[in-house]
């Protein structure tokens, strides 16, 4: 049995499979959406699929929508032909229980899905046709922190936006250049309103998509390859919205374990992918079952029924709280840390970190301790009951095979929204101080004993992706653990575009670099050092 959309009439085979069907009729919903476009969402990959596409079908089931969700590629377009087209656009979507059990639904509400390149003319030509279209309500985004970037850690632009911005409109490969051509398109075709929506996991990701599109937008203005009125259009929130979210829902790369399961339960063509550009993906989706979407309700021209679906819909402030909470708190920072450490000691799986004494005590001082006291409480969930959950129920779920190698990936980007807020949270607030931090530096001092290429025993160790790192990799790999004691981290540890805020400002700097020496001592010196201020526990 195979997933395709013939295959859905097959409904007592999939039921015996155990797999959940979409309620209604794909075909229809295919044929609403090309002609009424509502929701585009950019970035083809898990999380789109398994939480965002899921949110459409629950809606369309429930006759609360008519119209499915269609997908744009830009960063990975070998994603759309190896994952999209074979399967018809359909998605598995693999619930994992915390007790072992598993629920299996087919997603039916991806009704199109595009390569977003001008050079793929007929694909981006009916991207530009979406835009046009004045029923089209958001365009939404899951291109990891690295899609809204503009320059390189040494501050020069990357040569892809630094491309688009010289070429104008017409040529676009990059990121926000893409999105500006697009709600540039819209802007010459009825100026019609629209909300541009980042579900992104990062810090104020509206404020960061708003920005790239801005910067992108001035320089064709300068340029006189756009109208100046465009500007004032992106500028008017009234006309186009970039509203800030929060997003939650784990979703790792696909399990051989998941495969065996489908392929036991007679489900053909399950086989996962690595791209040329590292994207590893499949027909199917795994993932946990908790998922947390809180976005601000600023829709100019309408948007779906989204609180039907479990989506909190607020004000910025309290997104601005809840991802304040989650993603310099009670989840990120946490899995930050441990995928440093873990990379370092060897490990596969987030979880079975959680079984090591002294990576369980570094996270829960991390969010207990250091977290917490700092932390606004948003009014719509407990932060310490969301901290709890994580610790105790969902990073250590053995189901979940989620990796610190996967978590690693573009650390570059994310060291410095993990821990900065927190740390100038305790330059700024009375009766704080940062120098008492212990914990938050530690991972800090991890982070760049990883960067050496060397696991805990001096091994040649494979470091994740991470483009904008590079300039940090030349400077901190070395050969041999011993060879890093004379490395200069003063720098490196006063830039607070990499940090969020200068450590030595912070008075934390001394303390950063002892952290480091005492972990390049030499071979099994990161675990002493885990011991040493994580407790002492013999393994």
């Amino acid at each position: 049995m195979k997933m395709n959309r013939e295959s859905l009439s097959e409904k007592n085979a999939w039921d015996a499979a155990g797999v959940i069907l979409p309620d209604y009729d794909v075909e229809t919903v295919m044929a609403e959406t090309r002609e009424h476009p509502v929701w585009i969402h950019f970035g083809a990959g898990n999380i789109f699929r398994g939480f965002l596409a899921a949110v459409q079908q629950r809606l369309l089931n429930e006759g609360a929508q008519t119209g499915g969700i269609i997908a744009a590629e830009v960063f990975d377009c070998e994603i759309i032909d190896r994952i999209y087209r074979p399967y018809d656009n359909l998605a598995l979507k693999v619930t994992l229980n915390a007790d072992g059990t598993v629920e299996k639904e087919i997603i039916g509400s991806i009704a199109e899905a595009w390569k977003g390149n001008c050079r793929e003319k007929e694909e981006f030509s009916r991207l530009k046709d979406v835009f046009c279209s004045p029923s089209l309500q958001l365009a939404s985004f899951t291109v990891t922190e690295k899609g809204y970037a503009l320059t390189q850690l040494d501050g020069c632009l990357l040569p892809n936006v630094k491309e688009d911005m010289e070429r104008g409109p017409s040529k676009t490969v990059s990121m926000p250049g893409v999105i500006t051509a697009l709600l540039y398109e819209r802007y010459l075709h009825g100026r019609f309103p629209l909300a541009v929506v980042s579900m992104d996991n990062c810090s104020e990701n509206g404020k960061k998509l708003k920005e790239a599109v801005l910067f992108v937008a001035r320089a064709w203005v300068e340029r006189k390859l756009a109208d100046k009125e465009f500007l004032d259009d992106l500028a008017d929130e009234s006309r186009i919205s970039f509203p800030w979210t929060m997003i939650d829902k784990i979703t790792p790369h696909p399990s051989m374990e998941v495969k065996r399961i489908l392929e036991k339960d007679g489900i053909e063509g399950m086989e996962s992918t690595v791209t040329e550009k590292h994207t590893f993906i499949a027909p199917f989706v795994n993932a946990e079952r908790p998922q947390l979407l809180v976005v601000e309700d600023s829709f100019p021209n309408g948007r779906p029924p989204f609180e039907q679906a479990g989506i909190y819909m607020t004000d910025r402030e309290t997104v601005k709280k809840t991802e304040m909470m989650k993603v310099m708190t009670c989840l990120n920072p946490l899995h930050t840390a441990l995928a440093v450490f873990g990379c370092i000691l060897g490990y596969q799986s987030i979880a079975a970190e959680m079984k090591d004494e002294q990576l369980k005590v570094l996270v829960e001082k991390i969010g207990y301790e250091e977290g917490l006291p700092v932390v606004t409480n948003p009014g719509i969930l407990e932060p310490e009951e969301f901290l709890r959950q994580v610790l105790e129920e969902r990073l250590p779920n053995p189901y979940i095979p989620d990796t610190p190698q996967r978590i690693a990936s573009d650390t570059s980007q994310k060291i410095g929204i993990r821990f900065g807020g927190t740390i100038r949270a305790y330059m700024e607030k009375e009766g704080y101080c940062a120098e008492s931090l212990q914990y938050i530096p530690l991972v800090l001092a991890g982070w760049l004993r990883y960067l050496t290429g060397l696991d805990d025993q001096g091994g040649r160790m494979e470091l994740s992706p991470d483009t904008m790192a590079e300039p940090l990799k030349k400077q901190l790999m070395c050969s041999r653990i011993e060879e890093a004691q004379n490395t200069d981290l003063k720098e490196v540890l006063s830039r607070s575009d990499i940090f969020g805020a200068d450590i030595y400002q912070a008075g934390l700097g001394e303390k950063t670099e002892r952290y480091f020496r005492e972990m390049v001592s030499g071979p099994g010196a990161v675990r002493n050092t885990l011991k040493k201020y994580c407790g002492k526990n013999e393994f």
